[in-house]
C-alpha cells in the first residue's frame, strides 16, 4: 500500500516531467497543505528521495517567499554515471544510498528492474537476515556490480 511519501514523491516527479527544463520550484507550505501534512514531511521525502544518488539537487529557501527548487541532472554519459557511482562508493555506502544509486541506474536503462532488485537483495543484508553488510563492504559489492556492468576488472582503481 503506497504511503504518504510515496503520494508526495509521485506527485514531485509528475511535475518535474511536465516540465521541459528539468528544474521545479514550488513552496513547501503549498505542498504541505495539498498532501494535508507537516512541511517536515516534505522535507523528508526531499531528503531521502530526491538526492544527488537519484540524480537530483534540491535548493531551498526559507521564510516569506521561500521555495524549494528541484534540479533534474542529466549524465553525460552511461559511463560517466557509473565511473561516479564507483568513486563514491570507494568510502562506503549505506543501505539509503545503496538503493538510490540503483534507482538511479534503473532511472537511466543502464539495469533492468530485475537487475536492481536482485543487486538490491544483497546491498541490503542486515541483521534480519543473519548477515550484517558494513558500509565499506556495501560499497565494495557495489563496485564489483559496476564492474561487472562495465565489463572490466579495476580492482583498487576508480580510473
Amino acid at each position: 500500500m503506497p504511503t504518504l511519501s510515496d503520494a508526495i514523491e509521485r506527485y514531485i516527479r509528475e511535475l518535474l516531467t511536465r516540465n521541459d527544463d528539468r528544474i521545479l520550484e514550488i513552496q513547501r507550505a503549498a505542498l504541505a497543505n495539498r498532501f494535508r501534512c507537516v512541511p517536515s514531511q516534505i522535507n523528508y521525502v526531499l531528503k531521502t528521495r530526491f538526492t544527488p544518488e537519484h540524480g537530483y539537487i534540491v535548493e531551498s529557501r526559507r521564510g516569506e517567499g521561500g521555495y524549494i527548487r528541484i534540479i533534474r541532472v542529466e549524465s553525460v554519459s552511461r559511463r560517466d554515471l557509473l565511473m561516479s557511482i564507483y568513486r563514491a562508493a570507494s568510502d562506503g555506502v549505506g543501505r539509503g544510498q545503496a538503493m538510490g544509486y540503483l534507482h538511479r541506474m534503473r532511472e537511466e536503462s543502464i539495469i533492468t528492474e530485475r537487475e536492481a532488485r536482485l543487486m538490491a537483495v544483497v546491498l541490503v543484508l542486515d541483521r534480519m537476515d543473519q548477515v550484517e553488510v558494513s558500509r565499506r563492504q556495501r560499497g565494495k559489492i557495489l563496485q564489483k556490480f559496476i564492474e561487472v556492468i562495465l565489463g572490466v576488472s579495476m580492482g583498487e582503481r576508480a580510473d
